[in-house]
């Protein structure tokens, strides 16, 4: 390992298992570890899975610590974010990290010893906005609030999209900030010998992944369409079921790379997405992209994907038939897809944030000095 200079031996990084925040951790303390820095990796939101376990078993400057704390956005989660809090406060002081990356935007405001960061990869209010077109309703005060005194109390704060920078910018008042998109690791994800197949990953509970509305599309259109995604909430008893496209329930990131390999046609006609891990594994395994009619998917697909409004199912029929029908064109936008996919990778991603923990590194004395002035 080569350590770059200025760069912390060891942080402290929280990450959850019930979405993709899990991906970008995993890819991101393997490419830190490439530069010898070690993390201790804190878990919330449910148990890890057999294959979590296994992912980080895999990765040796990574030392897991589970817990089952409710996220912020769950039901009733306030009493667990406090324990959370205590328990995070607490792996710092068993850890000694030189630097604590705060995955989950709420606990920014703890009083940790060394220099934070703060990655915003998404949000309620900016969520409720996008989906619902309003801003939350009265009950999210309170996340709000935790929010928005997590984000002010870091040292910094990130964002994996200018749009998403923007948000938190706007909804929070926070100032400042950068830009770090996400990157992935593209050892499984590559084309294969494509199938006729429209395929889609993602939370089906969740109307801003919108995967429901292929459902009113799937029945008049000469492919199958899958569908690999969680169908109940993890907060509540809420499951979906559809009828017209075969659901594939939760699936290993490995199989889900499997489908994406052999898949033609990725649709992910979403009304909210900050920035879309799972649409960066289509486009490495070569997949067509159909894509909602975002500010951030534009920002990082433009040229490269077709794009059609997330109200609009006729809107995604027509686009889905225009690619299946047309071989040349289908191939084409996957080899845009791909090529644009292949400049977000971990490696470029943990560059930049090795860069921007070393600038932190080298301001603590100035971050010590305003704590002890604020106590």
């Amino acid at each position: 390992m080569i350590r770059r200079t200025g760069t912390p031996n060891r942080v402290l990084m929280t990450t959850d298992t019930v979405g993709g925040v899990w991906t970008y951790s995993i890819d991101l303390v393997r490419a830190l570890g490439q530069s010898g820095v070690e993390v201790a990796l804190a878990s919330m939101g449910a148990p890890a899975s057999d294959e979590q376990r296994r992912q980080a078993r895999q990765i040796p400057t990574l030392e897991l610590f589970e817990s089952s704390y409710r996220l912020p956005w769950m039901e009733q989660p306030w009493q667990d974010v406090r324990l959370a809090t205590d328990w995070l406060i607490d792996l710092a002081a068993r850890t000694r990290p030189e630097l604590v990356h705060l995955n989950e935007p709420v606990f920014g405001s703890a009083p940790w010893p060394v220099p934070t960061l703060v990655v915003a990869h998404s949000c309620v209010v900016s969520w409720w906005q996008s989906v619902w077109g309003t801003a939350p309703p009265d009950e999210w005060s309170c996340y709000q609030r935790e929010m928005g005194r997590g984000l002010r109390g870091a040292h910094r704060v990130v964002a994996p999209s200018r749009w998403m920078l923007e948000a938190v910018r706007r909804y929070y008042g926070v100032s400042g900030g950068v830009v770090i998109p996400n990157g992935r690791d593209a050892a499984d994800l590559y084309p294969e010998s494509k199938d006729p197949v429209v395929f889609a990953a993602g939370r089906l509970w969740d109307p801003a992944k919108n995967l429901v509305v292929l459902e009113e599309v799937a029945g008049r259109l000469a492919w199958p369409v899958l569908i690999a995604g969680e169908p109940r909430h993890p907060g509540s008893n809420l499951q979906v079921s559809l009828q017209h496209v075969r659901l594939l329930g939760q699936l290993p990131a490995n199989a889900v790379a499997a489908w994406l390999r052999r898949a033609s046609i990725y649709a992910f006609p979403a009304r909210y997405e900050p920035f879309g891990l799972s649409v960066l594994e289509a486009a490495l395994a070569g997949c067509a992209l159909i894509l909602g009619d975002l500010p951030t998917l534009r920002e990082l697909w433009h040229g490269a994907a077709i794009f059609v409004s997330p109200d609009h199912p006729d809107d995604l029929r027509v686009a889905l038939e225009g690619l299946i029908e047309d071989s040349s064109l289908r191939q084409a936008l996957a080899m845009r897809a791909r090529r644009r996919a292949l400049r977000y990778t971990p490696g470029r991603m943990g560059r930049a944030y090795l860069d921007l923990y070393a600038d932190l590194l080298s301001r603590s004395g100035n971050y010590a000095e305003e704590t002890a002035c604020a106590s």
